[in-house]
C-alpha cells in the first residue's frame, strides 16, 4: 500500500536516546515530532537536523502527568495527522499505549504494552504458555503469600511490576526480611511480585521482528548478572555467545516462544533468560525497546545492524511495505562498561586493536572491542576487565566503600 503523504511520526523520550532511531526515520522519509521531558531542554543534544519540531513536557523527576500529555498530543493532532507513536525508553511505554488507545493508531494497546513492562503480567502470560519461568506470586493475598514461602525455599528475590532492568530489586534471604520489606513498602505492596531466587548465568536477545516473524536475532551473555552489579559493584560485561552452539539455538527458540506469547507483532524486543544451575532456561524479562547500558553498540560492533536504525525503519513500513534486512557481518564482540573514580578517565594506555569503540561519559569507562574469534573477544574482555578494575576503581561493593 502506498501512502500519498508523508508518516507522521511522533517519537515520546522521558530521556535522551535513540538518536539514530529519529535520524533514520527522517532518512526514511517521515516527518519526525519528539516529545521529551523539560528538564532534558539545556542539557540534551537532539538531532534536530532530524526533527520537524520539538516539544517538552513538564516533568518533575521524568515523571509525566499522563493526563496533561493526552490534551497536549490531542492539540497536536488538530493540526498534524500523526501516525504513529513510538516511546524510545522502558518509561514511555505505558504513554504510549495510552496515546494510541486515545488517537486510534497501531501498535501496542495498553493490555499489550503490560506483557513488556509488567514483570508480573509477562510472567503469568509465559507461564500460561507452557514456558518455563521461576516460580513467581504476586504480592497481594498474604495468606498466599505464606503459602509460597513455605513452599518455595528462600533465597526470594522482591521485584517491582514495571521498574526497569534491575532497578528496586531487592534478595530476600528468609520470611523475617521479607515481611519487614513488605511492611516497609505499605500500600505500594500490590505493585510487587515475589520470585524465587535462581542462580544461574544471565543471557538476552536482541531481536527484530516484523509482521510476525522474527528478520534479526542475536544471543549474548553477561559477564556478571546485572542485578549483581548494580547492587555489589563492579564491572558490567556482555558479549555474543557461540553462533551455531546449542546454548544459542535454545536461546533463540525461546525468545521465539516468548514474544510469540506475548504478542510482539512489529518493533524490536530486548529479552533476558536465566540458564539456571539446574539446567533449565529459564525466560526473565522481556521489553519491546532497544537493550539500555549500549547494547545497540555491542550489536552493531559484531553485526552491522544498528537496532534503533532498523526500529525505525520497521516502523515506518508498518506492516503494509516490504521490510527487508540489511547484510549481516558474523563477528563477535564485547562490552564492558563501569563507573570510574576519575571524572573525565584517560583509557589512552588501552591500545589492543580490537577495541573499536570508547565510552565518551564522566566518571565512566567503557570498551566495545570485535574479532571474527569469539575466544579473542573473551581473551580482550578478560584481560581489559582486570585493567579496569586496577586502574579506575570501578565501583567497589557498597559493604567496601568508606563510610561517607
Amino acid at each position: 500500500m502506498s501512502r500519498q503523504n508523508p508518516l507522521t511520526l511522533l517519537a515520546i523520550a522521558s530521556y535522551e536516546k535513540g538518536h539514530a532511531f529519529l535520524r533514520q526515520a527522517k532518512a526514511g522519509g517521515a516527518r519526525v515530532f519528539l516529545l521529551t521531558s523539560l528538564s532534558l531542554k539545556e542539557s540534551a543534544q537532539w538531532p534536530r537536523e532530524a526533527l520537524d519540531d520539538l516539544f517538552y513536557m513538564p516533568d518533575e523527576s521524568k515523571v509525566w502527568n499522563l493526563d496533561d500529555t493526552l490534551k497536549a498530543v490531542s492539540y497536536l493532532a488538530r493540526t498534524e495527522p500523526i501516525d504513529r507513536i513510538v516511546p524510545l525508553d522502558d518509561f514511555d511505554l505505558e504513554k504510549a499505549a495510552t496515546l494510541r488507545e486515545h488517537l486510534r493508531l497501531p501498535g501496542l494497546g495498553e493490555s499489550a504494552t503490560r506483557h513488556f513492562r509488567d514483570k508480573l503480567a509477562m510472567r503469568t502470560v509465559a507461564a500460561r504458555a507452557g514456558i518455563a519461568v521461576p516460580d513467581f506470586i504476586h504480592v497481594l493475598h498474604h495468606g498466599r503469600l505464606q503459602e509460597f514461602i513455605d513452599r518455595v525455599p528462600a533465597p526470594w528475590v522482591l521485584k517491582p511490576r514495571s521498574s526497569a532492568g534491575a532497578m528496586g530489586i531487592k534478595k530476600i534471604h528468609d520470611a523475617a526480611e521479607l515481611w519487614s520489606a513488605l511492611e516497609q513498602l505499605g500500600d505500594e505492596q500490590s505493585h510487587y511480585l515475589l520470585e524465587r531466587y535462581v542462580p544461574g548465568d544471565i543471557f538476552h536477545v536482541d531481536t527484530i521482528v516484523y509482521n510476525g516473524e522474527i528478520r534479526f536475532n542475536v544471543a549474548s551473555g553477561y559477564g556478571r548478572p546485572p542485578m549483581d552489579v548494580a547492587h555489589g559493584g563492579g564491572v558490567f560485561t556482555t558479549q555474543l555467545i557461540e553462533r551455531g552452539s546449542p546454548l544459542e539455538q535454545n536461546l533463540l527458540a525461546l525468545n521465539r516462544e516468548v514474544l510469540a506469547a506475548l504478542g510482539l507483532n512489529l518493533g524490536v524486543a530486548h529479552t533476558e533468560f536465566i540458564a539456571g544451575h539446574d539446567g533449565r532456561l529459564y525466560f526473565l524479562e522481556t521489553a519491546a525497546r532497544v537493550g539500555g547500558a549500549h547494547i545497540a553498540d555491542l550489536v552493531e560492533a559484531a553485526t552491522g545492524i544498528n537496532l534503533w536504525a532498523e526500529w525505525a525503519r520497521v516502523e515506518i513500513a508498518g506492516g503494509e511495505q516490504e521490510y527487508q534486512l540489511p547484510p549481516v557481518r558474523d563477528d563477535y564482540a564485547g562490552l564492558l562498561v563501569s563507573l570510574a573514580k576519575q571524572e573525565n578517565p584517560d583509557t589512552s594506555a588501552y591500545t589492543d586493536s580490537e577495541i573499536v569503540w570508547r565510552l565518551d561519559k564522566k566518571n565512566h569507562v567503557g570498551f566495545i572491542v570485535r574479532s571474527a574469534s569469539r575466544d579473542r573477544v573473551t581473551e580482550v574482555i578478560n584481560s581489559l576487565t582486570a585493567r579496569v578494575q586496577n586502574d579506575f576503581w570501578a565501583f567497589a561493593p557498597a559493604r567496601e566503600r568508606p563510610t561517607e
